[in-house]
């Protein structure tokens, strides 16, 4: 992410939004913010796989192949997030 990036811009005040929301209110949103999450994921890990593919120099694909195993990592950290946090014992 840039350093001037509009979503590094944006952070500080995406978390005072969230740190505002109630506990019970943000409980009953992870289903949906999980899906999201998912989907995002998704398009993420979808794109790197598609650099890895049409990438010829090898530097790059190496780099292109790092994503696409962050992204699966990141997936499967997030199911197991939802599964502590959303599915009851």
């Amino acid at each position: 992410m840039a350093p001037g990036s509009t979503v590094c811009k944006k952070a500080p005040e995406l978390l005072a939004q969230n740190s505002d929301r109630s506990v019970a209110g943000a409980t009953s949103d992870l289903p949906r913010l999980f899906h999201k999450l998912n989907n995002q994921l998704g398009i993420i890990l979808a794109n790197a796989e598609l650099l890895e593919r049409r990438l010829i120099d090898e530097t790059q694909r190496a780099r292109a192949g790092q994503v696409v195993t962050s992204a699966v990592e990141a997936i499967a950290t997030a199911q197991q997030i939802r599964q502590l946090a959303v599915e009851p014992d």
